[in-house]
């Protein structure tokens, strides 16, 4: 992309910002080589990458990265055979661990499924190196210090270091605190030459005996080693010595392990670079309330309230700006200072942030294209020194681009034909709109000339646009309107001013009958694009609060529902709690009367222990009322007569209707029991036509003869009707004193052998049940023993 479009755009202010954010060298170095590209897959790249950035500072405050300088030298020293200093280890080691930490944070990115587009595939490319990351670390401090840790001879080394420069502390503070401390200027211990010295005066030198060292810039004071010291200072330097000989070694020796890995390492550095440079743009990004653009490869350009990304937020307008798609050419006209250049600039900037892989100041979903160049003439452009006119300069730009342009190629006009006659300025321009177009390349010009507003109605692909411009308050709003063209406010703005009416008048009359129909025409659409605009704010705002109305009734018709069925819930959860510990109890009872039975000879009706546990029964709430409802909706259907096989659903016995009571009741015959029934608790049961040979059914008779067979018959019955067979069979033989019985259930599909054996299970007077042996039925037979 040329690079004058750059600096008539100011892209160089935005690379700035992105600077203020990046924090490593080759972070800074990414942002200084950055430039936009029509390379469609690299600026959907770059994108992905912005948006990786953007999602992992929303949710984890950005790539964990430290200050890092540039190793790139370091790494070209060593190539030669020379040994990093401390401080240059340090760098390289801060490369090594941050390489680490970057592979773990991503690492734990994916741990924590967080989708990414284009990161992972960066991130992969770098190289960690375990072993020389942790040996610089025990080596060489933050500050570029050679640690302790280093090796265990230097170690030893500044052990001995410390003990011996106790040793001479410890003799130097005889003088500093001594008798001999009125010799000294000062009763201090201090270093000179590498030796530990004290300041005598010097009218008592010979005091002391020893070397001096140095003297005070009067002369007055000496600073002498004293000769009692002498030894110990040299056993000292010579140690200070051995200590730097290994400093100097560990280096080396790192510098060499380096040598091997210092294409992975500096590899490494660059992809941390780009790394903070993806940083940076989503600091950016979240500081512009910025969006990610979408990539239309047609340039169908459609920027949603799109913002100048370096005027300030609380003052710049936003405007929709939309080309490429329905016209190729947009005349843009209104008065001067109204905003024609911002916004020809904002187009500009927001597409080159775009094909630079950044965010844009505009709303989601706004497109953007891959426009091979851009051309911008914009501004005056006179030279004094080339004696150059405004119209020459505008004219020498616009031909420049004329030579270079394409078909996907975008150029920004500003005031367009300015600077000369207005009649020879409004043809050039519309013979160089034509140009472009027959190029095809998008435009977007501003202009004064009232010839450019009919051209835009009567070229095809052109339309025409205006900066809104408030007569009221004089002043302009700065808001675009696409497909409404300026008007001229000079006579309104003269009247408002105090400009006599009648030389307004004057003037108005002395117009064209042209220029009088053109601006009526413009004032009547701008009464109508506002009239327009007023009544959808207003049916906006209708819409807005009819749906939040209606989200609000959808939510509390639902929690109404739930809260219904949650309390419905917990109430039959209590109520069956309730029956449980009834049953408990009516066991027992049971229990007691068969014992009296058993011990005492009393007889109990068996249809009264029936009707109690059928009572009991009934009070056991069922979760799924909405099938019950359904039921009953089928049993209000049904039409009982008498003779009709009926299923009493309150005993989950099967009967036979004998005669209608009420309306409500019916009296029902359930074997040689004739009972009152509820019609709700009637379901009235088909006949079907069965041609198999009778079985035999136990039936439980009431008195004191009563006869229960050793073995229940259950095939060929449903399984309601069976399961209410087994229990009122069981409650019979257990009032029989049986001790064991036979159910024969059939193989089948298992649905009633696991029915009556779940029965069994839950039964207190059950002591154990089985199968069958193989030659009594095997598992289509079950062998009950009570208690």
């Amino acid at each position: 992309m040329n690079h004058k479009i750059l600096q008539t755009l100011e892209y160089d202010k935005i690379k700035q910002m992105l600077q203020g954010h990046a924090i490593t060298a080759f972070g800074q170095e990414q942002i200084t080589q950055l430039t936009p590209s029509n390379d469609a897959e690299l600026i959907q790249e770059r994108l992905d990458q912005t948006k990786d950035g953007v999602d992992i500072e929303r949710l984890k405050g950005g790539i964990p990265l430290p200050q890092l300088d540039n190793i790139r030298p370091h790494l070209k020293r060593i190539e030669i055979g020379a040994t990093l200093n401390g401080a240059e280890l340090a760098q390289v080691g801060r490369v090594l661990r941050t390489t680490s930490a970057v592979v773990r944070f991503f690492d734990d990115l994916e741990k924590d499924e967080l989708t990414l587009k284009a990161l992972p595939d960066l991130v992969a490319q770098l190289v960690t190196l375990p072993q020389l990351t942790e040996k610089i670390r025990s080596s060489v401090a933050d500050d570029g210090a050679v640690l302790d840790t280093a090796s265990t001879k230097l170690r030893g080394l500044r052990t001995g270091l410390k003990q011996l420069e106790g040793q001479i502390r410890s003799r130097m503070a005889s003088y500093t605190h001594g008798a001999k401390a009125k010799y000294l200027s000062d009763p201090i211990v201090t270093i000179r030459n590498d030796r530990y010295v004290i300041p005598v005066k010097q009218e008592y030198r010979g005091q002391f005996g020893g070397v001096v060292h140095d003297q005070s810039a009067s002369g007055q004071t000496l600073f002498m080693e004293p000769q009692a010291i002498m030894e110990l200072n040299n056993r000292l330097r010579q140690l200070q010595i051995e200590e730097q000989q290994e400093i100097e070694r560990i280096l080396a020796e790192l510098s060499e392990a380096i040598m091997p890995e210092r294409h992975n390492i500096l590899a490494n550095a660059e992809l941390l670079g780009q790394l903070d440079f993806v940083n940076a743009k989503a600091q950016l990004a979240k500081a512009l309330k910025a969006t990610e653009p979408l990539i239309n490869l047609e340039n169908h350009v459609e920027l949603k309230q799109a913002r100048h990304p370096l005027i300030d937020p609380a003052k710049v307008v936003a405007n929709d700006i939309a080309i490429g798609a329905d016209y190729q050419a947009i005349v843009v006209t209104g008065p001067n200072t109204g905003g024609k250049t911002i916004t020809l600039k904002t187009l500009g900037l927001v597409q080159v942030m775009a094909q630079s892989g950044l965010f844009i100041t505009a709303r989601e979903e706004s497109q953007v294209g891959v426009f091979s160049d851009i051309f911008a003439d914009i501004g005056d452009e006179q030279s004094i020194e080339q004696n150059l006119s405004t119209f020459s300069a505008h004219m020498e730009n616009i031909i420049q681009i004329l030579q270079h342009i394409d078909d996907r190629s975008l150029v920004l006009l500003d005031e367009l034909g300015a600077g000369t006659d207005p009649q020879e300025g409004a043809a050039l321009a519309i013979a160089i709109l034509d140009q472009i177009g027959i190029v095809g390349a998008d435009v977007v010009a501003s202009t004064h000339y009232p010839e450019l507003k009919i051209y835009g109605y009567n070229r095809p692909q052109t339309i025409n646009a205006s900066m809104e411009f408030d007569v009221a308050t004089l002043q302009p709003t700065y808001r675009l309107l696409i497909g409404v063209p300026g008007r001229s406010n000079a006579f309104d703005i003269s009247t408002r001013l105090g400009l006599p009416s009648s030389i307004v008048q004057q003037a108005n009359q002395l117009m064209n009958d042209e220029s009088q129909d053109l601006n009526n025409m413009i004032t009547d659409l701008e009464n109508q694009r506002k009239a327009a605009e007023t009544e959808y704010q207003a049916l906006r705002h209708e819409l807005t609060e009819a749906t939040e109305l209606h989200q609000q009734l959808s939510t509390a018709y639902q929690q109404f529902f739930e809260d219904r069925e949650t309390e419905m819930t917990k109430a039959k959860e209590k109520a069956n709690a309730i029956v449980e510990k009834a049953e408990v109890k009516a066991d027992k009872v049971i229990t007691k009367l068969r014992d009296m039975q058993m011990n005492q000879g009393a007889q109990i009706k068996e249809n009264q222990l029936i009707d109690a546990k059928s009572e009991l029964g009934q009070l056991h709430q069922e979760a799924t009322l909405k099938k019950n409802k359904v039921l009953q909706r089928a049993k209000r259907r049904q039409t009982l007569k008498e003779g009709d096989d009926v299923l009493v659903t309150s005993y989950g016995q099967r009967g036979t209707l004998v005669r209608q009571i009420d309306a409500k009741n019916w009296e029902v015959q359930m074997g040689i029991i004739k009972m009152k029934i509820a019609n709700e608790d009637l379901e009235k049961q088909k006949v079907v036509e069965d041609n198999r040979p009778q079985r035999h059914v136990t039936t439980v008779n009431s008195g004191g003869a009563r006869y229960v067979k050793a073995q229940l018959d259950l095939r060929g019955k449903r399984y309601e009707e069976a399961m209410a067979e087994v229990d009122q069979y069981v409650d019979a033989a257990l009032l029989a004193n049986y001790q064991q019985v036979t159910i024969v259930h059939g193989k089948g599909t298992g649905a009633i052998r696991q029915g009556v054996q779940d029965y069994l299970k839950g039964n207190r007077q059950v002591k154990k049940y089985e199968y069958a042996p193989a030659n009594a039925g095997g598992n289509g037979a079950t062998i009950v023993t009570f208690k």
